[in-house]
């Protein structure tokens, strides 16, 4: 099937995606692949130019292997196997990146690639499975309303080249950025503050000064440095603070200064230059009837922890499974609450502890600026040293790489568990090596690890309607040998049971069973 030229816009759809940058690309993909009717919209006149959000972490890297593209993603990648933090104009130690999520995923390090590179994969990836972007396409007004089949649907009125359509669909998401149409359309708050410091932003060539092939954190007294390597040599996004009496229209020449005078380093040209400022922003709700929010739209926050796009990418993820099992009849419409649920909690503790990163390092009161310029030396060549052989140095990367989310299951289970957090239920699904491979199925699935009665097992899957698979032990990955585990067709795992009582404990977290 090809893609329909841009002018030939539906007018109906399971779901109208609004918004086609990385977040709203990566959900009309997931969509098509899983065989659900979808239409995206952008008012814009094309994909971005700029390089824009950068780092991809493990996470988002293990979501790529699912839908096939990884090896394409890795072709265009540069990876980043270190952080060198220091003040000023001197490193001070290394802290290898790569060597704290080995054995933890298939992807241990922070890999670069351009926002626009990302649209350009995710777009050319929909248009081959069948799909298309409508370009010049604004959303001008959205309603919900009753079907006459008694289901609620929503009505989208749309500006495009064309002149104004009117779309019908089941469910809208917005994916359209900080200043989300959808969501002002909807009525919901964006919760949060926008900070007053200045942020410039340059992608430059020919960078003297840093390791290219490490991310850089340079403190200052009155001024903050990060970098990350790019493609090419001595390429690098430079992210940089400016003094407190600095405003948006500072020129890259003052950047040039403040960047060679305070930390040495010079740079020949730039592909890009912007100045911004920081939000701290999340949407007081994540659904509203039959309309939903991801990405920006629904979370902003600082650049410190390189999260931002994978958030909004993983918003996708998460939400177009659950798309697709209630559109197919496997699920009730309030499994789709789940999304809310699941994905809310993540954007505010990532906003919150963001905010306080953010504040560490930019705080003008003289106490932060001193302990800026004392602490770094003191600190950080002890830390770097240090931290590698400490137990908990692969659980700070599995936060930084999104590969420790935890969601509750349902409130029963949190109500059960007094709040504390299962190791496995409610995570993904821990990396063995072989078990990510039926993933790419993208359904619900049993696993066994270790000895495992294969008759037994088969049968179990037989009576929960799903595939089953067993694998060798993994014990140290928290997965026990006399437990079944139900995945997710996302990967997370949905429940776990001792083997004697496994039907009826999975049972219940299956989806369809809710109906039944």
């Amino acid at each position: 099937m090809t893609a329909l030229p841009s002018t030939e816009l539906p007018t109906t759809a399971d779901v109208l995606v609004v918004g086609a940058g990385p977040t709203g690309l990566m959900l009309a993909v997931w969509l098509r692949r899983l065989r659900i009717d979808v239409v995206l919209v952008d008012g814009k006149s094309g994909p971005t130019r700029e390089s824009r959000a950068l780092a991809l972490q493990a996470r988002t890297m293990e979501i790529y292997e699912q839908l096939g593209l990884v090896s394409a993603v890795l072709a265009q990648v540069q990876p980043a196997a270190a952080l060198r933090p220091g003040f000023e104009r001197r490193a001070l130690g290394v802290l290898p990146i790569g060597s704290l999520g080995t054995g933890l995923t298939p992807f241990p390090r922070l890999y670069m690639m351009e926002q626009s590179k990302t649209e350009r994969l995710l777009g050319e990836e929909l248009v081959r499975l069948g799909g298309t972007v409508h370009w010049d396409t604004r959303l001008e007004a959205l309603t919900q309303h009753a079907a006459v089949d008694g289901t609620r649907q929503v009505t989208a009125e749309v500006g495009g080249p064309a002149g104004s359509t009117t779309i019908t669909a089941r469910y809208c998401v917005g994916a359209d950025g900080g200043s989300s149409t959808v969501r002002r359309l909807c009525g919901i708050p964006f919760e949060g503050i926008t900070n007053a410091q200045t942020f410039y932003v340059a992608d430059a060539v020919g960078v003297q000064g840093l390791d290219h092939g490490s991310i850089n954190l340079r403190f200052g007294s009155r001024n903050l440095l990060l970098s990350f390597p790019m493609v090419g040599e001595d390429h690098h996004r430079l992210l940089g603070t400016v003094p407190d009496d600095s405003t948006l229209d500072l020129s890259e020449d003052a950047a040039r200064r403040i960047l060679k005078e305070t930390f040495g380093v010079t740079y020949a040209e730039r592909t890009w230059f912007s100045t911004y400022r920081i939000h701290h922003r999340v949407a007081s709700a994540f659904r509203q009837g039959n309309v939903f929010l991801a990405g920006d739209a629904g979370h902003v926050h600082s650049p410190v922890g390189a999260q931002g796009m994978n958030t909004g990418l993983q918003d996708a993820h998460n939400l177009a499974f659950k798309l697709s099992d209630v559109l197919r009849g496997k699920a009730p419409d309030t499994y789709l609450d789940r999304y809310e649920a699941e994905r809310r909690p993540v954007a505010l503790r990532l906003v919150g502890t963001t905010d306080k990163l953010f504040h560490a390092v930019t705080s003008p009161g003289r106490a932060a600026r001193a302990l800026r310029r004392i602490a770094p030396g003191l600190i950080f060549p002890v830390a770097t040293r240090v931290v590698p052989r400490l137990p908990g140095a692969s659980r700070f990367f599995q936060y930084v790489s999104q590969i420790r989310i935890h969601y509750w299951m349902s409130d029963e289970e949190k109500a059960a568990s007094g709040g504390k957090r299962d190791r496995v239920v409610g995570r993904r699904l821990p990396w063995t090596g072989p078990n990510f491979a039926p993933l790419q199925d993208l359904c619900w699935q049993v696993h066994a690890y270790g000895a495992a009665d294969r008759e037994r097992l088969t049968e179990l899957g037989r009576r929960l309607g799903v595939p089953v698979h067993a694998f060798p032990a993994a014990a140290d990955a928290g997965l026990e040998e006399t437990k079944y585990y139900l995945v997710r067709p996302d990967g997370f795992v949905a429940a776990a049971a001792a083997r004697g009582e496994a039907e009826s404990v999975l049972a219940k977290a299956l989806p369809w069973t809710v109906m039944g």
